[in-house]
This record gives C-alpha cells, structure tokens and sequence, in this order.
C-alpha cells in the first residue's frame, strides 16, 4: 500500500505499527483450541455493536461510481458497475462476525451476491487455487478459492436490511464468515484468480495466512 502524506498517513501508519506489535506479542491468543460446535472462537469476547476498524482511511465510493474487475485465471473476465451487481441474483445470509481484536458479533444479516453465483459467471480456470481481493483504499487480501466456494460466503451490499455505511466498507464488501473479518476485504473493487498464493496486506504483517478462529490462527 503506498505511503499517504500528512495527518491522514501518520495516523495510518500508527495504526499498522500498532497492528504489527500485536502480532509479534501475540496479542489475545490463548493457546486454546475451539471444540466441535462451539460458537464462540477462543479468545473472543461478544458484543452487541458493530466497531469500526480500518487503517485511518474511509473512501468516500457511491454507488455510481463502484466497479467490481474479477480477472485473473478466470474464463470469463467481468467488470461489474453497481447496475449490473444489482442485476444479479440475490442472495441472503445470517452469519457471525469474529474479529482478531477479540471481539464477535452474532446473527448479522447480510444480502448480495453469492460466491457461488459469482464463480459461474466468471468460470475460474482449472489451475486457479487462490483469490486476492483488492480494495478502493489499496487494501489486499488473500483467500484459498475453495474457502470463497463456500454456501455462506457472499459480496455484500447491504446489512440488517439497510446499504452498508461507508464505515463499514460499502457501498459493497466481502463477507467470508468463517474466517476472521480481516478476510472480509470492506470497499471490495477487484477479484484477482491466482494459480499462486500471494498474501495481502496483513498478512504481509504478521497476520496468519488462513485467519481460522477456531484454530486461533490470529498471527503468523
């Protein structure tokens, strides 16, 4: 992610340092592994808000303006303009939201596109293995294709029924529920198919790769 001058910048870039010591500490693990049917990952505490996390930056990105490019290792390069998403089949799913600063969120109903719909537009090629999202505000993030194949894994464009506040990445942002929701890429505009895995931002950092809670797979 390129450096940003000014305020905006050195507030970003505190935020990450901060970020990265955690990882190096080791901060909210437990060292617990979570058990067949349990709800609530190791480690996680519930809440009945919603936080706001970003990197001190919020793109201001309006539906007319939003564009999603699924390209890669796909037979069928799209390029979606907020009519066409809207065009889609809609899709609607309950899910918990499980944070790596310890925090879930239970019974958050999202409603998009579905991943699977998304995968028979654009037909990924047979060496295709990962996905790398990538965001209007330059964040990145990497996903085992088969963990996007999955039947509650969606785009997502609104929440509780209503659009998704710019705070909280819309106009449209990933939902991966069973991984933490840095996963989740907010402000999603573009899918990149990959033969070979190549990690995203926090990953790069320090974060796990796979980003399991069950398995407290919060640092690398």
């Amino acid at each position: 992610m390129p450096d940003d001058p000014g305020l905006i910048g050195q507030i970003k870039q505190k935020l990450v340092e901060s970020k990265q010591r955690w990882a190096r500490e080791g901060r909210h693990l437990t060292g617990i592994q979570g058990e067949p049917g349990q709800r609530l990952p190791p480690g996680q505490r519930e809440v009945k808000n919603w936080p706001v996390l970003d990197l001190g930056v919020q793109p201001d990105i309006r539906p007319e303006t939003w564009h999603l490019r699924v390209d890669g290792l796909v037979e069928t390069p799209t390029v979606w303009k907020w009519d066409d998403f809207r065009a889609q089949p809609r899709f609607q799913d309950v899910s918990d939201i499980h944070c790596v600063t310890a925090w879930s969120r239970y019974e958050n109903l999202w409603e998009g596109v579905s991943a699977r719909h998304i995968l028979s537009v654009v037909k990924p090629k047979p060496e295709a293995r990962h996905i790398l999202f990538h965001s209007f505000d330059g964040y990145t993030t990497n996903l085992p294709l088969a963990a996007f194949d999955d039947d509650d894994v969606l785009l997502a464009d609104t929440w509780e029924g209503r659009p998704i506040t710019r705070e909280h990445g819309g106009p449209v942002r990933v939902v991966v529920p069973k991984l933490y929701f840095w996963k989740s890429a907010k402000w999603v505009n573009r899918m990149e198919f990959l033969a070979e895995d190549r990690p995203g931002f926090w990953e790069e950092r320090g974060y796990h790769n796979e980003g399991d809670p069950w398995k407290e797979q919060r640092y690398s």
